[in-house]
């Protein structure tokens, strides 16, 4: 097979979820619809919370950033399909490719660390509730959102960075619906040991810790919970905590269904779909989980709809 290191002459294949005409349109609609409400979604739920001074607390300071990060990863993956299907045209730069893939890494990184920090609100809210004030500081918070994405940052570029050494083949179909830096890696023909070590290790420590941090804040939190006589304040305390692991186990489920999809199935198409869930449909879902969950938040989406129909 031939090969090439001319990467400014090197442009991939995204075949997308399915490649029968009959179903372009309907993936078209499919896709702007989700898009739509996942970015107007997202944006109100920001606005709202912006809007009103009783939510300017670290919990819902965390959940702007989130539905931010929601916003940016659907912005990144979505649009660029809409493209193809409305061009008929699969074709993306090696540029514009490995910095899909970049920005992929950085918002999914920023979101599982985003996650691992609303879990930690949540620990101290129950758990130390007369330091909350104290540790939760807006100070410490601007800082967790900093770290975080400066960390996302950093590993996104590496792993994107080390993509450049690899010489890739002339057949660079992509079976995804954006560059995923796995596929773009499996189509090199050149050694990739070393990239597949950097994309595990990442995903061990990106995945591995921000789970297993969240696993431990919630086994404080229910020890503590169980500790409180009254059972209205036991339903009260879980009740705080409902919409985060909520969209916890939607975003980590759905990222282990397609990895297992991937190993149980030789169907790229079927990971492809799989991976729709977790890079389209949960960000899409979020604003619902909070919004219809959260009495503080109808409330507040309440007044700012009022507020906007009364400047109408």
């Amino acid at each position: 097979m031939e090969s090439t290191n001319q990467t400014d002459a090197i442009e991939f294949l995204l075949l997308g979820l399915s490649d029968d005409p009959e179903l372009q349109p309907i993936l078209f609609g499919l896709f702007l619809f989700m898009y739509l409400v996942t970015f107007l979604g997202n944006l109100l739920i920001t606005l709202t919370i912006s809007s009103d001074s009783h939510l300017h607390t670290p919990m819902y300071f965390l959940l702007s950033n989130l539905s931010l990060a929601d916003i940016c990863i659907s912005s990144t993956t979505v649009p660029k399909m809409l493209l193809n299907i409305q061009a008929q045209d699969q074709r993306i730069s090696y540029t514009g490719c490995l910095t899909q893939a970049c920005f992929v890494l950085v918002f999914a990184g920023l979101e599982n660390c985003l996650l691992a920090a609303m879990a930690y609100d949540r620990y101290v809210a129950i758990c130390h509730p007369l330091r909350y004030t104290v540790i939760m500081n807006s100070h410490f918070c601007i800082i967790l959102i900093l770290v975080s994405l400066i960390i996302s940052v950093v590993n996104a570029l590496l792993l994107s960075l080390m993509v450049l050494r690899l010489t890739f083949c002339r057949d660079l179909e992509i079976p995804h619906f954006f560059c995923e830096l796995a596929q773009i890696i499996k189509l090199a023909c050149s050694d990739t040991l070393i990239n597949k070590i950097l994309i595990y290790t990442a995903a061990l420590l990106f995945g591995g810790i921000p789970f297993f941090g969240i696993f431990l804040s919630y086994i404080e939190i229910v020890s503590s919970v169980l500790k409180i006589p009254s059972g209205q304040g036991r339903y009260k305390a879980f009740s705080t905590c409902g919409s985060h692991l909520s969209v916890v186990s939607l975003f980590y489920g759905t990222g282990l269904g397609v990895y297992i999809s991937s190993a149980v199935t030789e169907s790229p198409r079927n990971s492809a779909v799989a991976s729709v869930m977790y890079s389209t449909v949960t960000q899409m879902l979020n604003p619902f989980i909070y919004s219809l969950r959260n009495r503080d938040m109808k409330e507040a989406l309440r007044k700012l709809t009022v507020r906007m129909a009364s400047l109408m």
